[in-house]
């Protein structure tokens, strides 16, 4: 008994000990400038919710725009980012963006933060705009989001010149996965179909994450693990009988766990201790330039945190959209880095295998040997030759209607 009292009097104090280290570790963030707003906004209330804001250029003579393009951002990024893309096209298209469901001046924390500095104070504190990812159990808030502004960007586009011009969206990595999934449900609707001349997706996620280096010595085998359980649960594949049986028991039981533990370590209380910040070596393979990175480094309005219910849910979407993938029928132009370890080639190549016989305009660009993976903010000359590939794409695909 005595031992047992000694036991509990040693281990009380390390508990006590590695809870405040873990507390210490919690993010703090702060915005001092103002969003980076680009183009007119247009405010589209949404009944309660944080009003849909669309950004929107025009070429100088707004009725020269052959085609309208609406931009869709990635994950916690904003689409304040996209402003030198935005004016790149805005010479040949009319342009819109808007940010995400929980991103930008959709959060309520980064909007009120944006409000306070237009009123003159310092700096703004935004530790917790994560905390709008609560509600993210799927991506179905940002594939509603998604809806309405495409809705609004078309009448926008219509508004123009009073014509029904050709539609395309420019999709980055999780704006890719939503708007994939997107289209998937909406693909066959007649309005979307005659106005969607196509899709170009860049680093779409059609893939769970591969950290790097030792990192991914650690994480990769348990990310593998959760993704080949979610794949398998209540769905078997073409295998044979033993193996069947044997991925549909782990998965019954390994799905579960992993959902019911990340649910709860999102719960508050526990979610400022065990939400991960986003890790340093993401910065660097989003660009080659270094200019770029310490941008990123300094810009408070990307959310730095991410709940472990919003990431297992976005696993669980990746796996939803490529049991249907082989579905998809929009045009599209698909980039992606051979090296990317943010949304790796194998689902790029997935998709390109089971969709790409489907149109003739379908068409991929593949770079060898590069891992960066937010292609519009690479180093010159890449980057503007990447967005003239875009541009050529486009109209290739406006003249084949004529």
């Amino acid at each position: 008994m005595a031992i047992l009292c000694h036991r509990r009097v040693t281990i009380f104090p390390v508990l006590a000990l590695l809870l405040i280290l873990l507390t210490g570790c919690v993010h703090r963030s702060f915005v001092t400038a103002p969003y980076p707003r680009w183009g007119e906004e247009m405010v589209i209330e949404q009944g309660g919710e944080e009003p849909l804001i669309l950004r929107t250029l025009s070429p100088t003579e707004p009725n020269q725009a052959s085609a309208c393009v609406l931009l869709v951002h990635g994950m916690n990024e904003h689409i304040g980012r996209y402003g030198e893309a935005a004016r790149y096209f805005s010479r040949r298209f009319f342009v819109a963006g808007f940010d995400h469901y929980a991103h930008g001046l959709s959060n309520p924390v980064l909007r009120r933060a944006d409000q306070a500095l237009a009123e003159g104070v310092g700096r703004a504190d935004v530790s917790n705009a994560y905390l709008a990812q609560a509600a993210l159990y799927d991506l179905e808030p940002l594939r509603q989001m998604l809806g309405r502004a495409l809705h609004a960007f078309m009448a926008q586009c219509d508004a123009q010149d009073q014509s029904q011009r050709p539609v395309f969206i420019v999709a980055h990595s999780l704006g890719g996965l939503v708007t994939a999934s997107y289209l998937l449900d909406h693909q066959n609707e007649s309005d979307l179909r005659e106005r969607l001349r196509g899709v170009v997706f860049l680093a779409p996620a059609f893939a769970v994450s591969e950290p790097p280096g030792w990192r991914g010595w650690l994480a990769n085998p348990l990310i593998k693990l959760s993704f080949h359980a979610e794949t398998h649960f209540l769905h078997p594949q073409d295998e044979p009988l033993p193996l069947m049986l044997f991925n549909q028991l782990f998965s019954l039981v390994t799905v579960p766990v992993l959902d019911g533990l990340f649910e709860v370590l999102s719960w508050p209380g526990l979610r400022s201790v065990f939400t991960p910040v986003s890790p340093a070596w993401v910065t660097d393979y989003l660009t080659d330039s270094e200019e770029e990175k310490a941008r990123l480094r300094t810009d408070g309005w990307i959310v730095r945190r991410s709940l472990l219910r919003y990431v297992k849910g976005i696993e669980e979407e990746v796996v939803r959209f490529r049991r249907q993938m082989a579905d998809f029928s929009i045009p599209y132009y698909l980039v992606y880095s051979e090296r990317d370890p943010i949304t790796p080639a194998w689902g790029d190549e997935d998709f390109v295998r089971v969709t790409l016989q489907h149109d003739p305009a379908n068409e991929v660009l593949k770079l060898p040997g590069l891992p960066y993976h937010q292609h519009v903010f690479l180093q010159e000359p890449l980057r503007t030759e990447l967005l003239q590939k875009i541009e050529y794409w486009l109209e290739r695909r406006l003249h084949s209607r004529e």
